[in-house]
């Protein structure tokens, strides 16, 4: 024979109620939604397919809501649901392939714009900017790759706008100089 724990449902569900992590879905999904943007992101290849396969989830998350009994439980609920839509789709995936006698080759991107260059390049980009004191990469990032005025970084730095200047004009003077530029010039 079992014992039964408590006499009334009623009464033990209103203390749970009262202290839930998330008192309701778009809470969680505030609170939540760069953790498991991530995890969708380690499911797909693109950045956009993962958002849309985040946000089915959580749709069906939402359709369940109310029967999810523990919401403790819901970040490995979702990760389920992701995982499961994924399958889904791999599993519809459309796959068209044709016996052909030549291989389909792409046609060269005129004026020497070859992607694998560009990604080349945008690499050893990076890697020198990472070369960079960490005072000039903040402000190399900000200025070139954020577009902020010279104005608007040095207000997210807190430094003077001359100190910005001469930074940025320091750290430009570093990658002209780093060999590993030197061979896209």
């Amino acid at each position: 024979m079992t014992t039964p724990v408590c006499t009334s449902a009623s009464t033990a569900a209103e203390p749970a109620a009262l202290t839930l992590p998330y008192p309701s879905f778009a809470s969680y999904v505030r609170a939540r939604q760069p953790v498991l943007l991530r995890t969708a992101r380690s499911l797909t290849a693109n950045p956009s397919d993962a958002e849309d396969l985040l946000q089915t989830a959580l749709t069906k998350t939402y359709v369940a809501w109310e029967r999810i009994e523990d919401h403790r439980a819901l970040d490995g609920y979702v990760r389920r649901a992701l995982l499961n839509t994924r399958t889904s789709q791999w599993r519809k995936r459309r796959v068209d392939e044709f016996v052909c006698e030549e291989l389909p080759e792409p046609d060269p991107v005129p004026g020497g714009n070859d992607p694998a260059e560009q990604q080349a390049l945008h690499d050893a980009m990076w890697r020198a900017i990472k070369k960079l004191p960490a005072r000039q990469r903040a402000m190399v990032v900000l200025r070139y790759y954020e577009d902020l005025s010279e104005v608007q970084t040095a207000e997210v730095l807190g430094v003077s706008v001359g100190t910005v200047k001469s930074a940025v004009s320091r750290a430009l003077g570093k990658l002209r100089e780093d060999p590993e530029l030197g061979l896209v010039r």
